[in-house]
């Protein structure tokens, strides 16, 4: 791209770039209202209670900041199986929730608190347990076995997680060498490698079945559960359910500044052609150490990741295009894709709900469990495919 080129086409991404972040927010306000609807019927059931008692003993540790037994606690959790299954839609509305509640909690308001960050990490690093839809870009790009990605993104997002909670308890000085949390992250460990099994037991055909259906199973039996609760406790279910929804609009109104801001920011980096200039610095630099310089063509999904999920599809579907949805290069992209989350885009929403400012230790939290999920997705794909 030569240089008068370069300035139309950046000034071009500024504004398809702030009509994405409208889009986005405008996209979000249905779902936003549905579902802070629904947590608001599941509030006065009883229902997030429950939830936030019962995993209370974790929480306690990894948030110690937030009172035993609080109610954002089940909205955590909410979030986090939403995120794990697969379901973006349904996770977002959950976890601005969580950040309004911790909000409620934070002695300064514009500053983010350790539980806060500790959540957005969580949720940065992305754990997947069904990357269904990455199997589905595969199967629409001819892949022989669409779902051969699926144990390598599982193993990859796993340790993405695992340093996440690592280094953010390292910076939060949160001892994880304690009965609760290292019985809860050996029982995680034992549970993966159990759904890895499982998994290798069935057939492609199956195996995007049963994931499929596990997903919106426990999606309407959550909407079902908290609607019979509700009513259960004679709680007026439609009233619940439009306070709501009220405030998933004027969350999806708040945010739209914040993702502005970040999406023109990314938009720019692309047309400038730094991206480019990036991955040509690294392929001459692993070139010129002699180490095997293949997964290099696959970076670009990686590092847009944490910027735009949009962004990171288009690489990955690019890469499948130019390199084969079964070479090794297309493979990797896809377990880049599903190994981390966008850690710039969820920081923009989530602390733009709430109006933080100051992040605090969050970005570098986020970006290091970022990168533990990049090596390990290039180690475990040379260890499965190379």
């Amino acid at each position: 791209m030569g240089d008068f080129e370069v300035f139309p086409a950046m000034m071009d991404s500024t504004f398809s770039s702030s009509k994405t972040a409208f889009e986005i927010s405008l996209g979000l306000t249905g779902v936003l209202s549905l579902w802070l609807g629904i947590m608001k019927i599941g509030e006065r059931g009883g229902v997030v209670n429950l939830l936030a008692r019962m995993l209370s003993p974790v929480f306690v540790r990894l948030f110690p900041d937030i009172p035993k037994g609080h109610p954002v606690t089940g909205s955590i959790f909410m979030n986090i199986a939403a995120n794990m299954l697969g379901l973006d839609n349904a996770a977002t509305p959950l976890g601005l929730k969580a950040m309004e509640q911790m909000q409620e909690l934070n002695p300064k308001k514009d500053t983010a608190s350790n539980p806060m960050i500790m959540f957005l990490v969580l949720n940065t690093s992305g754990l997947t347990l069904i990357p269904i839809s990455i199997m589905v870009y595969r199967a629409q790009m001819g892949a022989q076995q669409p779902t051969d990605i699926f144990v390598p993104i599982l193993l990859a997002t796993f340790f993405s997680t695992l340093a996440g909670i690592i280094i953010t308890s390292f910076y939060q000085r949160i001892s994880l060498l304690n009965r609760t949390l290292l019985l809860t992250l050996g029982g995680a460990c034992l549970a993966v490698a159990a759904i890895i099994w499982g998994f290798a037991q069935l057939d492609s055909v199956m195996m995007n079945l049963v994931s499929t259906s596990v997903a919106n199973i426990l999606l309407m039996t959550i909407i079902i559960g908290f609607i019979v609760t509700g009513m259960a406790k004679k709680v007026n279910v439609y009233d619940a359910f439009v306070e709501g929804a009220k405030e998933g609009f004027t969350t999806a109104v708040r945010i739209i500044p914040y993702l502005v801001a970040i999406l023109v920011a990314i938009g720019v980096f692309r047309a400038s052609g730094a991206m480019d200039m990036l991955i040509n610095g690294i392929q001459w630099s692993v070139e010129a150490t002699g180490f095997n310089s293949d997964f290099v063509a696959a970076l670009p999904t990686a590092l847009m990741k944490p910027l735009s999920g949009s962004g990171a599809r288009g690489m990955m579907v690019d890469a499948m295009t130019t390199y084969g949805a079964d070479s090794f290069v297309g493979r990797l992209s896809c377990v880049f894709q599903g190994s981390t989350d966008t850690t710039f885009y969820i920081l923009a929403v989530y602390f733009g709900s709430v109006g933080i400012r100051k992040t605090r230790h969050a970005v570098a939290c986020g970006l290091l469990a970022d990168l533990a999920g990049i090596i390990s997705a290039i180690a475990i794909c040379y260890m499965f495919f190379g």
